[in-house]
């Protein structure tokens, strides 16, 4: 599509233009009425509906299978343990072992995430993203062949490597494809893929502690060897499956150098279509290359460090919950056999996933409250956690399982809420670059709080592992982290309201352009300044 049948399909609408036919910058608050119409909306909505086909099977597939492999460890702990067959039996593990090789796989994630979101900004990233999932497909595999504890170390520190840059990637890559106030329900779609996850793979690990001890492998070898075997045949896929970032109209993809051995992937949009969004994500087209200054930016403002505790709390309850759930529901009925723990932990995730399904459209729709989905949500947890620790009789309370279904539903939708929230602040101050660095430093230092629920809680804080309280001070640890996430989302609002989130002054636009280059406010920046609410919800629209 010429820049000039852009210019006469823009300049039919009325809104000032400015260089290569795009709109000037002004106040939005008065050009919303200048936006498309009701039939300009509906096109709108094809496009990005289009966008989902493509994106979100695919990123519901792959964070399926790594979610898989990551968490497998966990029901590794207890499967076959009635013959001796567990993942602690088997390697002659300490629990503070066992506690020590889930944590190291957080340190490498912390550390490694931002180089991770960082490099995949600058390359394709649908390139990128390929290399994570290979990488933990084959780390995978790897995992069978386990032998000792230092062979658990090196592996998890392995996974922990490759695997870093996963979940802030995925966010990043939204970003280039839809606006921010649109990533909440989609990172809340793909994000269910854990949750089935942790439901589909307990349940298929009743299945796999039934295959012990064939062709000379335990069962949850088999479970490592055939979730890997999968999952890098998946990410070899994606080079196919994901398109590339979009270009501007009339520009050609460099293939030459490396990228000449790299298999081209159709693109996501064509004709009418690419012209549409070109239109309403005008922004996402026009980047500059950023620079290290751009980056320190980006760490000092002041707006990631709430983000960051907002999500420690919730990601640390979340990976506690699922390293030490069936671990949890044994201390409430220690005669439970590995089979009917794996089915008694599927339940959790199924609210987890329900509380996803319910809430993430809903906060993008009242995208200006998002702090509310969020505390509420975390306000769940902490009773679902208090009811787990003092309610009923003695260790048999099935009321304290109960207590852990409202924990899974409260779990849900908090940490899409966070990495969306990130994604509103960061593009509109500091561009591309700002959604990479904020999502990756959000999620990165964010794991810490997985280091601690891992390593320090549970059967990794052996004086709270025994006796008739077992695990009560760890879960009042948990709702202790989780009361500062909902003090750092308070922190936040009361901050915004305070100072604002105007353009950072290095920027001159969220389209990444620098000072006295053109300024781009498309469709999508128009409608952003007001919230959907209800409307055209049940139209699925």
């Amino acid at each position: 599509m010429s820049t000039d049948a852009i210019e006469r399909s823009r300049g039919a609408k009325g809104i000032a233009e400015g260089p290569l036919g795009l709109p000037k910058q002004g106040d939005l608050h008065g050009d919303v009425e200048a936006g498309p119409g009701m039939s300009d909306l509906d096109r709108v909505e094809k496009v990005y509906d289009k966008l989902d086909r493509r994106i979100l099977p695919a990123f519901w597939v792959l964070y399926f299978l790594c979610s898989a492999i990551r968490s497998n460890v966990g029901l590794a702990q207890t499967m076959n343990a009635d013959k001796g067959h567990d993942l602690a039996s088997e390697l002659n593990l300490t629990p503070k072992q066992v506690s020590t090789g889930l944590a190291l796989f957080y340190v490498c994630y912390v550390l490694f995430d931002l180089p991770s979101n960082l490099v995949m900004s600058k390359l394709s990233p649908h390139v990128w993203m390929s290399r994570i999932v290979t990488g933990v497909g084959i780390i995978g595999m790897c995992l069978t062949a386990m032998e000792a504890a230092w062979s658990f170390y090196l592996l998890r520190l392995l996974l922990g490597i490759v695997i870093a840059g996963m979940w802030p990637g995925m966010s990043y890559y939204l970003t280039l494809f839809y606006p921010p106030s649109r990533t909440g329900k989609r990172i809340g779609r793909y994000f269910t893929a854990a949750q089935v996850s942790a439901a589909v793979v307990g349940l298929v690990s009743a299945g796999f502690q039934k295959m012990d001890g064939l062709g000379g492998l335990v069962g949850f070898q088999w479970m490592f060897l055939l979730y890997g075997i999968v999952g890098t045949l998946v990410g070899i896929s994606l080079l196919w499956w994901l398109p590339d970032r979009p270009l501007p109209p009339g520009e050609v993809r460099d293939r030459t150098g490396w990228r000449k051995f790299i298999p081209e992937s159709r693109p996501a949009l064509t004709g009418e279509d690419a012209r549409i969004h070109y239109e309403d994500l005008t922004r996402v087209y026009h980047r500059r290359v950023w620079t290290t200054k751009d980056l320190w930016h980006v760490v000092i403002d002041w707006r990631l460090w709430p983000l960051v505790m907002m999500y420690f709390g919730v990601v640390g309850v979340g990976i506690g919950t699922q390293s030490y759930g069936t671990v949890i529901i044994r201390g409430i009925n220690p005669s439970l056999t590995g089979i009917q723990l794996s089915l008694l932990f599927a339940p959790i995730w199924v609210m987890d996933l329900i509380a996803i399904l319910i809430v993430t459209p809903l906060s993008d729709r009242f995208h200006h409250h998002r702090a509310l989905f969020f505390c509420g949500a975390v306000m769940i947890q902490i009773a679902g956690l208090l009811v787990t620790t003092f309610a009923g009789n003695g260790t048999s309370s099935w009321a304290r399982y109960g207590g852990l279904l409202m924990v899974g539903f409260g779990l849900g939708p908090t940490v899409p809420i966070c990495m969306t929230w990130t994604n509103e602040i960061f593009q509109p101050r500091h561009g591309e670059v700002g959604v990479a660095a904020a999502s990756a430093l959000v999620s990165g230092l964010g794991n810490l709080g997985s280091i601690l629920t891992t390593y320090a809680l549970y059967t990794g804080w052996p004086a709270d592992a025994v006796g008739p309280h077992k695990y009560r001070k760890s879960n009042l640890v948990m709702v202790g982290i989780l009361c500062a996430s909902i003090l750092s989302a308070a922190t936040m609002v009361v901050l915004l309201k305070v100072f604002g989130n105007d353009e950072a002054k290095q920027l001159s636009s969220a389209s990444s352009t620098r000072e006295g280059e053109p300024v781009y406010v498309d469709g999508a920046a128009r409608r952003e300044v007001q919230q959907r609410g209800l409307g055209r919800m049940f139209c699925f629209k």
